[in-house]
């Protein structure tokens, strides 16, 4: 009676401790997991400030479209030494000059196209690593959530190897059962016992890893809510092609082929002149302010006579980043479309698992039942007893493994058809 009382209190006392300390710390939903990750994960802000620095880049490339006006202000003294004795003399001007280019064989403005695609490479960056971050978080929910209905089953076994324990002890006091059945029982409890504190620690890596994942910068007490039920199950095969597509690394290949394309025309254009005109107007004088008016206009052309084959060499390059570029592209498409077909067909064998270990499980559990009734009366043997309730045991985990995989392979779904980190 009293190893019974010792029991009851134990669990009573570990059930205590896991729903005090989900009642006092954070549950987190899917939803609101998605809008912190979306807001401070540091892979996202890094890829935003790529785009920035892209948009930057290209204003600077079109700058060169527009006049560059520069004032000047200067002030200087000269002193001469002679026979008749030293002389100084002051100088002072201001004013403003500036140049515009007119013509470089269209140079410039294919390196702004350039730029232009550059800035779309990097948007399509940024949700490739939207996509990344989406997966990445996904799995970190999931694994939290399956710790957490994991240490709910660790107990649900801690309480059917106690109540086994309890039986066998009843009847092995009354000589109706043998001490390799008592000391297995209390073997089996002890390693529930062993589950409920790994799983407990499984749980704290669990959120250790969703916190990294969300961007928070400390480990606090979080727990997840939600069900095992897969959404995007995708049940009738969609067009693989259609969506390889519209993938943001397929798309970022694209966009940097363009760019090669009109770095390229700009290769091209070194072999033609440059014009540009300029002009300025400024004042000097001995003394402050000065008075004498100043001004200039012209014209200046130049054109390339022999630079080592410098230029020729830039054309080269720039062909074969565009050839590379371009079987680069081919390569992505194939590998995404494969990618897209593998991520398909695991999540519908995933998901048809789920119902096989579902009735595994309710075969399994209705089985115990009967067999615990059985074996108390005396109807089988403790042998055959045992591997009934192991099989439950492991019904119930393979079941849980079943759910977390089919969620895991919905996210890698996801990630395979290019989704962002807002998708639902």
């Amino acid at each position: 009676m009293k190893l019974k009382f010792t029991y009851i209190l134990l669990i009573i006392l570990l059930a205590g401790l896991f729903s005090n300390s989900y009642a006092s710390s954070e549950v987190l939903t899917w939803s609101a997991c998605i809008k912190e990750a979306a807001k401070n994960h540091p892979d996202l802000i890094a890829a935003e400030e790529g785009i920035k620095q892209s948009e930057a880049s290209k204003q600077q490339t079109a700058s060169g479209l527009f006049p560059q006006i520069t004032g000047s202000v200067d002030a200087s003294s000269a002193k001469t030494a002679g026979n008749s004795g030293s002389t100084t003399k002051d100088t002072y001007s201001y004013g403003v000059s500036g140049t515009q280019l007119i013509f470089d064989g269209t140079k410039t403005i294919n390196n702004v196209r350039a730029a232009s695609e550059d800035v779309a490479a990097a948007k399509q960056s940024f949700k490739f690593t939207s996509t990344t971050v989406r997966f990445r978080l996904r799995s970190a929910f999931v694994d939290l959530l399956k710790a957490q209905d994991m240490l709910r089953i660790t107990e649900e076994i801690y309480n059917i190897r106690r109540s086994n324990l309890e039986l066998i002890t009843l009847r092995y006091v009354s000589g109706l059962e043998h001490k390799g059945a008592l000391l297995t029982a209390e073997a089996d409890l002890a390693d529930a016992e062993y589950g409920i504190s790994q799983t407990k620690r499984s749980v704290v890596v669990a959120q250790q890893e969703l916190v990294k994942e969300m961007g928070r910068k400390q480990l606090t007490p979080i727990y997840v809510s939600a069900d095992f039920q897969v959404k995007d199950s995708a049940l009738e095969k969609p067009d693989f092609q259609l969506l390889a597509k519209n993938n943001p690394s397929l798309q970022q290949l694209i966009a940097q082929q363009r760019s090669a394309e009109f770095s390229l025309k700009s290769a091209y254009a070194n072999f033609f002149p440059e014009l540009s005109g300029s002009a300025g107007a400024n004042r000097t004088g001995s003394r402050w302010a000065p008075r004498a008016d100043q001004w200039d206009m012209g014209l200046s052309l130049s054109l390339p006579l022999f630079e080592g084959g410098l230029r020729t060499a830039q054309v080269s390059e720039a062909k074969a980043l565009v050839r590379q570029l371009q079987e680069n592209q081919r390569s992505v498409l194939d590998g995404v479309i494969l990618t897209l077909q593998q991520s398909w067909a695991l999540l519908q064998d995933a998901i048809e698992n789920v119902n096989v270990q579902n009735k595994a499980l309710i075969a399994a559990q209705e089985r115990s039942n009967i067999a615990q009734a059985q074996y108390s009366i005396g109807f089988i043997a403790f042998d055959n007893w045992t591997i009934i309730e192991d099989n439950l045991v492991k019904a119930k985990r393979n079941y849980l493994d079943a759910q977390a995989a089919a969620l895991l392979a919905e996210a890698k779904w996801v990630q395979a058809k290019g989704e962002v980190i807002e998708y639902e």
